[in-house]
């Protein structure tokens, strides 16, 4: 089995858009469901955890929706393409460390994944590019309805969907979007808006959910309470608050071109300076430093460059990314300077940064010689 033909590109993954896409990067509404009568998989022996595997599987193949889809047992896949699939946001940190009794189905179009016997026995989810929750909760409501007609889940009248993790008990529903935001990390707004949030009962994580980084500016929000809300408050409330985060990166970014654009024009110019010219850069200075590249193309500095290449670059700049490009495994040093030639050849074709001024002054002289 190759993955590369089980995946999108990176090239077309990044051209994916969304609405709101310059700073909500993508939308994910999960579902934490488990069967009647089975251990959870943390507590099922190897037989219980193969026989539910092979159940469930058999449930999630017979949907419209994952007809073509990938199917695959988690021991056939390699630790690396494991973490590919981690970086693609396809499954969790945690699956990637099964093996037997444990699996993953995906959808062929890839906005829909089905993780067999994680903390759960399912965990399915659907991914969306842009501010897209309300659409992502309609998509996998729907998949859930169909697949219950098929499987019988641990229910309670009084405590809702049962799940492995009491955090998740109830409606078993995890909303949550990935949010670029730049403008409001450099004017030092960030920890008020994380503050904000968490009294709301949202949670602000890294890129890669509980206990990561937000590198590259990149701040997942999400719900935290599961019961006691119907699935469609919460989302209608995570909207709500999305909407209200958007709005202000977009002010603070307007502010810090109004108020402080050599600050901005400074980050901006030192991160190309860097990306274009550096012979050995580590995956976390990259991230961070095409987050500012980023924020370069949505304000106009890189005219004619499409943002789909930055998208682009954070994809195949990643570890097993990087890894895979280079027919495996890699010490820390090699991939560094491989990243760092990559880098410097993909941004050949991109002028440096212009700041406003100068733009404002090439669109005169351009109008002026047409006139």
């Amino acid at each position: 089995m190759n993955i590369d033909e089980i995946l999108s590109s990176p090239t077309a993954a990044a051209e994916r858009e969304g609405p709101s896409n310059k700073i909500v990067w993508s939308s994910r509404v999960r579902l934490a469901r488990n069967i009647t009568n089975t251990p959870f998989p943390g507590w099922a022996k190897k037989s219980v955890r193969v026989d539910a595997f092979q159940k469930i599987r058999k449930n999630v193949l017979k949907l419209n929706k994952m007809k073509g889809s990938f199917e695959t047992e988690m021991d056939q896949l390699s630790t690396l393409e494991k973490q590919i699939l981690v970086e693609r946001h396809i499954i969790s940190r945690e699956h990637a460390a099964k093996s037997n009794g444990s699996g993953l189905v995906l959808s062929k179009d890839e906005s829909i994944s089905v993780m067999i016997n994680e903390e759960d026995h399912l965990r399915m989810q659907a991914l969306l590019p842009g501010l897209q929750i309300k659409n992502a909760w309609l998509t996998i409501d729907k998949f859930d309805s169909q697949l219950e007609k098929g499987l019988e889940f641990a229910y309670s009248k009084k405590r809702g969907y049962l799940t492995a993790c009491p955090t998740n008990l109830g409606t078993g529903i995890r909303v949550s979007a990935m949010l670029h935001l730049p403008g409001l990390v450099l004017s030092e707004q960030i920890n008020q808006i994380i503050q904000a949030v968490n009294k709301l009962g949202l949670a602000v994580r890294g890129l890669y959910g509980e206990g990561t980084e937000a590198l590259g500016n990149l701040f997942q929000v999400s719900n935290q309470m599961t019961l006691g809300e119907t699935e469609g408050d919460i989302v209608e409330r995570l909207n709500k608050v999305l909407l209200q985060i958007v709005d202000h990166e977009e002010n603070a970014r307007i502010k810090l071109i109004d108020s402080k654009p050599k600050m901005l024009y400074n980050h901006i110019g030192r991160a190309y300076g860097i990306l274009a010219n550096a012979h050995s850069i580590s995956s976390k200075e990259t991230m961070n430093l095409l987050s500012l590249l980023r924020l370069g193309m949505d304000i106009q500095m890189f005219p004619g460059t499409s943002q789909a290449l930055i998208n682009e670059l954070i994809i195949i700049t990643q570890p097993a990314h990087l890894q895979k490009a280079n027919d495996g495994k890699l010490s820390a040093e090699k991939r560094d300077l491989l990243r760092s030639d990559l880098l410097r050849s993909r941004l050949k074709e991109v002028d440096r940064p212009v700041v406003l001024d100068e733009i404002n002054i090439k669109d005169e002289e351009k109008s002026q010689e047409q006139g």
